[in-house]
């Protein structure tokens, strides 16, 4: 006879409680092994990396990875330093793909994949992300490859789902962004369809970077100053991606909103239940395991309205949560972007120096 829920749960930690009884997927926002290896045993069956992401797996075991650049160095004799960090980058990102490559094959590709993200200094040129897209994605068949959710990105989205690339739509934060990104990975997809091209092994997922929305929306309330309740503020990231998630169901959207850069417990137990991707930082999950919180599914329960209202006094909540509150052109000037690219390309600096201080040390 089948087990019951209590056998299968009786003891286990609550990520491993919620994805053993739930759709509800679970990633670690980390591609270091240790931390990777131990998200597994939580019920982990996907992983995500970004430049800053990846700076801080090359510093976690940097005597290793400074030997491998000089090794990189020599092999690669006029290589700058941008490309030797991109070679490690992708070392890094390998490592944790083969961790996640039995979870690939039990999923048949919609899980066990490991999100390499593009380099945030080709932003501006579609036609480039898309090529490393292909360069990413034919490393390993558990690849999946981060485009950035711009006007310029979402063009790219599109095109690298049509050229067969599983795509994580990363630097995006609002339900607009999400809709665009979501309905661009469908026309990727239907011209796949069109060419009898095969598209049963996709796993594109769409992420809403919950925790830098609310982020924004605490900076803009003090700036303005404004008067909104700060526990209001905890919310905004969540009410978007319920939002969100309601929105790909009703249109029929293929790909999987992902949830990732968390702040609080609300988002993760306001969103349990449903299919959807829940990737906290290693920290944030061994946060979760620990705690005696029992995951009910509550992805469906609405935000109170009292807390939607008070929001909706902040302009940026209104243009993230209404469906209809940026175009793509605004996608690029929005406050959040235009952040997450900043840091992103300061960890792209860092690892740069990092690379220059290996190969070209001070006198």
């Amino acid at each position: 006879m089948p087990e019951t829920v209590e056998a299968v749960t009786e003891g286990a930690s609550p990520l491993l409680t919620m994805t053993r009884t739930t759709p509800t997927a679970l990633w670690n926002d980390s591609a270091d092994p240790a931390e990777l290896t131990q998200a597994i045993a939580w019920g982990a069956v996907g992983a995500t990396c970004n430049p800053v992401i990846a700076l801080a797996a090359i510093r976690a075991d940097q005597e290793r990875w400074e030997s491998r650049i000089r090794e990189l160095a020599a092999e690669l004799p006029t290589a700058g330093e941008s490309e030797i960090g991109w070679k490690v980058v992708e070392e890094v990102s390998l490592e944790a793909a083969a961790l996640l490559a039995p979870a690939f094959a039990e999923h048949g590709g919609r899980n066990g994949r490991l999100s390499m993200q593009t380099d945030p200094r080709l932003r501006r040129d579609a036609r480039a992300l898309v090529a490393q897209a292909e360069h990413f994605a034919s490393l390993a068949p558990n690849i999946i490859v981060k485009i950035p959710a711009t006007s310029v990105g979402i063009e790219a989205i599109e095109e690298a789902t049509y050229r067969g690339v599983n795509v994580n739509v990363t630097v995006s934060f609002s339900v607009p962004q999400a809709l665009a990104s979501g309905e661009a990975i469908e026309r990727g997809l239907r011209r796949r369809e069109a060419e009898g091209l095969t598209v049963h092994d996709v796993g594109p997922v769409v992420t809403i970077m919950v925790g830098r929305l609310d982020d924004w929306l605490k900076e803009v309330v003090e700036r303005d100053g404004l008067d909104i309740d700060p526990e209001h503020l905890e919310w905004g990231g969540v009410a978007a991606a319920k939002r969100a998630y309601a929105e790909f169901r009703e249109r029929g959207l293929r790909a999987r909103l992902l949830v990732a850069a968390y702040r609080n417990e609300l988002q993760w137990t306001e969103l349990v239940g449903g299919d959807l991707v829940l990737s906290p930082p290693f920290a944030w999950g061994r946060r979760f395991a620990d705690s005696d919180v029992d995951p009910q599914p509550r992805i469906d329960v609405p935000v109170d309205p009292a807390v939607i209202a008070s929001l909706e006094r902040v302009e940026d909540f209104r243009r993230a949560y209404e469906p209809d509150g940026m175009t793509p052109e605004d996608f690029d000037d929005f406050g959040a972007t235009r952040k997450t690219l900043r840091q992103f390309l300061a960890a792209d600096e860092e690892l740069d120096q990092l690379v220059r201080d290996v190969i070209t040390p001070a006198p």
